[in-house]
């Protein structure tokens, strides 16, 4: 998981989750932060054993810390969330050493949800 583990020291990646933390700042419920996205790592990952889908752990982590990380654009320009972490996330997975048929399919699952 060392690759997932990059992509939470990027500096991308930190600066999106600070600035969810401030669009978000009043928000009472469900806010956009790390305990919203490793909830929904821990339940695709409990999902993917329980289909027997298959799916590698790290790409898993990857697409729910990903997904939500433009959440900030929504709020500022009206952009969906999901377009802007599908544009925000493909910088950030190559530097963290992910290859091009796995952030084909992180990126997917971003735009998808």
């Amino acid at each position: 998981m060392e690759r997932v583990n990059r992509i939470l020291e990027h500096s991308i990646y930190r600066e999106c989750l600070k600035k969810n933390e401030a669009a978000e700042e009043n928000r009472r419920f469900c806010r956009h932060d790390m305990i919203h996205f490793l909830d929904v790592a821990r339940i695709a990952w409990i999902l993917n054993l329980e289909e027997k889908a298959g799916v590698e752990k790290a790409l898993l982590y990857a697409a729910a810390l990903l997904h939500d990380c433009g959440r900030w654009k929504q709020y500022e320009d009206g952009t969906p969330h999901e377009e802007a972490s599908a544009c925000l996330a493909p910088q950030i997975l190559t530097d963290c050493g992910f290859a091009e048929e796995e952030r084909e399919c992180i990126l997917a699952a971003i735009r998808g949800h």
